[in-house]
């Protein structure tokens, strides 16, 4: 019981995470690639504080990692976490899309009766 908790934390963390827009854009530029913290806040109107902490947050839901390189110390993108909400999306888009074939079934039925 204690490992579900620990993954229900961790999504919850993750999607709190990507709820924010300069999150997901931080991630979307990660996808590209390794990229340190100078150039992550390249394209936005804030301090590289604001962004590190983003870069915090994004961390600590796991989605990110940091390495060191020499003086640089370059952000990647955890794929297997990525991987682990994805998963979790995809278990309820395949109920969704079950229980719509099942309504279009049903709705051909009538459709055939009422002719």
């Amino acid at each position: 019981m204690q490992e579900l908790d620990d993954r229900e934390a961790a999504l919850d963390r993750a999607f709190l995470a990507l709820a924010d827009p300069v999150r997901r854009a931080l991630v979307a530029r990660l996808s590209r690639g390794p990229a340190t913290v100078n150039e992550l806040a390249e394209p936005f109107s804030m301090t590289k504080q604001a962004v590190s902490k983003h870069i915090q947050v994004l961390e600590h839901a796991g989605l990110i990692t940091r390495s060191r390189d020499g003086q640089r110390r370059p952000c990647h993108l955890a794929p297997a976490a990525l991987e682990e909400l994805t998963a979790w999306i995809d278990t309820y888009r395949l109920v969704a899309e079950r229980q719509f074939r099942r309504l279009d079934t049903v709705l051909g039925t009538l459709k055939e009766e009422q002719k």
